[in-house]
């Protein structure tokens, strides 16, 4: 969990930084790029702690997902991106996953949505 926010806050900065330096459209690009990233971080560590506790609350895992899925679909219309679009794809995956892990009564593996997240705040780092 303090992976993927160390990674956002410093993707986040260095976008910022390079993008200053760059035209405007770049500058867009990036901010949209590193505030997607901070969003999917955030909702990611609802998730992770949404399963520590799902045994007692699986709802709450199952709004993190919903929020999640919610973010992607966002950021799929907004995105022409090919490597970020790969990115969200995974992502897709992973939490259809979780969903599934959830719907059959099994503990999630929330590992590939981390991983996932992970690699989009990869994406978004210029460079």
């Amino acid at each position: 969990m303090r992976r993927i926010l160390v990674s956002t806050a410093a993707a986040a900065t260095v976008t910022l930084t390079v993008g200053l330096t760059a035209g405007c459209g770049a500058l867009d690009k990036a901010l949209d790029c590193a505030n997607t990233a901070v969003t999917i971080s955030e909702t990611v560590n609802d998730l992770q702690e949404a399963v520590s506790g799902s045994s007692e609350d699986p709802a709450a895992a199952r709004d993190a997902l919903d929020q999640i899925e919610k973010n992607l679909n966002k950021l799929e219309k907004e995105t022409d991106e090919g490597d970020l679009s790969a990115s969200v794809g995974k992502l897709n995956k992973a939490v259809d996953s979780v969903h599934q892990d959830l719907d059959q009564g099994r503990d999630p593996d929330v590992g590939p949505v981390v991983d996932a997240a992970d690699e989009i705040t990869k994406v978004c780092k210029p460079g």
